[in-house]
């Protein structure tokens, strides 16, 4: 049987990387300095650790037999937009520490695949209908934002590891990721998880407020196709960091519009000021396509999966 470790197993993309690495057979160990907020882990063995200490790093690669075979490192602070442009001193203090501190370990312990979830957040704003940009093209770097500048360096501590110890390391950039079981209201929640919420609360006909004019281009990816990537990519011979999202480009009017459309409703989206980010994203995916990794879940297929989660939430939390 095969072991792995899942950092952020209490998190969103963890929870559901942690139950598919379940099913294909794995022992799995989950950390994180919190309990899964919407769903019993599936982890065989789950550990409440603070990953921005060194110790806590390698108690939580202290395995009853051993080393892991796998260690999965999702474990961030991190959010949605709000968030990204309102903690940047959190972002860059914690997560790198998590992420100095948990390489080392994996390294020294002699772990022989390692994961890390970087995010599209590395590459520079990009103008609509520009060509698709390759993974390379993060390089000359200039992210948006301090979390982009954070998981670039991170990448480059990972491949430094990897050089100096042989640790086989597989970096996956994400695009935005949505799904059932994930955190959609209190500030960190993605942009699809919040205009579930808002649709939800609003009556047919209604109006929402959206940070800005709604021109801005983005790539949602549903959970399932984002962690089949995960694993795909761990087990591949694809080296350096590979893209992972969904081909469907939409701006934030459009993904109202799809969310609308869901619930059955008629909704207006009126402007207001707030943190909007990059005009467009425009990736290639080649490098993950290259493995067989394809994406099944369009934007609206995915949010028939994620809206009716998100309405439960919102009226059980009206009835408390």
């Amino acid at each position: 049987m095969k072991t792995a470790v899942v950092c952020g197993a209490g998190g969103f993309i963890g929870g559901h990387l942690v139950k598919r690495l379940k099913s294909e057979g794995y022992w799995v160990r989950g950390v994180d300095i919190k309990e899964h907020e919407f769903a019993r882990t599936a982890a065989d063995d789950f550990r409440l650790l603070d990953l921005r200490e060194p110790k806590n790093c390698q108690e939580a690669l202290r395995l009853p037999d051993g080393r892991p075979d796998e260690v999965y490192q999702l474990a961030a602070d991190m959010g949605g937009m709000g968030f990204i442009h309102s903690a940047e001193c959190e972002i860059m203090h914690n997560s790198v520490l998590i992420n100095v501190h948990m390489t080392h370990a994996a390294a020294a312990a002699g772990v022989k695949r390692y994961f890390y979830s970087s995010s599209v957040c590395v590459y520079r704003d990009m103008k609509p209908g520009e060509p698709e940009m390759t993974e390379a093209e993060a390089i000359p770097a200039h992210p948006d934002n301090e979390y982009g500048w954070e998981k670039l360096y991170s990448e480059r501590v990972a491949m430094a590891y990897e050089r100096r110890y042989g640790m086989q390391v597989r970096i996956a950039r994400f695009q935005n990721c949505y799904g059932p079981e994930g955190t959609w209201t209190g500030g960190r929640e993605k942009a699809p998880a919040a205009i579930c919420r808002k649709v939800t609360a609003a009556p047919d006909g209604g109006t929402i407020e959206i940070w800005g004019d709604g021109s801005a281009v983005r790539s949602y990816t549903y959970v399932d196709d984002m962690v089949d990537g995960i694993f795909r990519l761990m087990h591949s011979e694809l080296h350096g960091a590979a893209n992972i999202g969904c081909p469907q480009y939409v701006t934030v009017k459009q993904l109202v519009d799809i969310v609308a459309e869901v619930a059955g409703k008629k909704i207006h989206a009126k402007p207001v000021a707030g943190p909007v980010g990059v005009q467009s994203r425009n990736f290639s995916n080649e490098r993950i396509y290259s493995i067989g990794w394809r994406s099944r879940f369009d934007l609206k297929a995915g949010i028939q999966q994620t809206y009716p989660w998100i309405e439960q939430q919102v009226k059980a939390a009206a009835s408390r």
